[in-house]
């Protein structure tokens, strides 16, 4: 018998693209998860970005983590339809284990009592724009 295990994927879509074709990326991501055996419990649009350092050229890159509930074995045929995808600059898909969701639930706790590092990134970019 197959036991569906929890999985996450990331993936980073060209941040060149017209909001059409990410939404479009997108799309296809989540119907190969679906395609393939795969359950959607949750998709977390994270918007264009720079990226750390150039993929494929690029330095922007749209951001999704998509957490989903699939069999081990579709996961290589998931893996296999992304990996020739043109649009997608990178993926990451990881299993989520009970150590991880621990830490995910410390992070989230945390993280609401200290504040978002993006709501301090932005105060002290105001402060420094209004010195000039």
């Amino acid at each position: 018998m197959k036991t569906n295990k929890l999985y996450e994927c990331t993936a980073i879509i060209d941040g060149g693209l017209q909001d059409e074709a990410v939404a479009a990326t997108l799309a296809m991501v989540q119907r190969v998860i679906t395609e393939k055996g795969g359950t959607i419990n949750s998709v977390l649009d994270l918007g264009r970005r720079k990226t750390a350092y150039p993929i494929k050229k690029k330095s922007m890159g749209y951001y999704v983590h998509i957490e989903f509930n699939a069999a081990a074995p579709v996961i290589a045929e998931i893996e296999r339809v992304l990996r020739y995808e043109e649009e997608l600059l990178r993926y990451l898909i990881i299993q989520l284990t009970t150590p991880l969701l621990e830490m995910r639930k410390r992070v989230e706790k945390y993280s609401v009592v200290l504040g978002s590092v993006e709501e301090g990134a932005s105060t002290s970019g105001d402060a420094e724009g209004s010195n000039e």
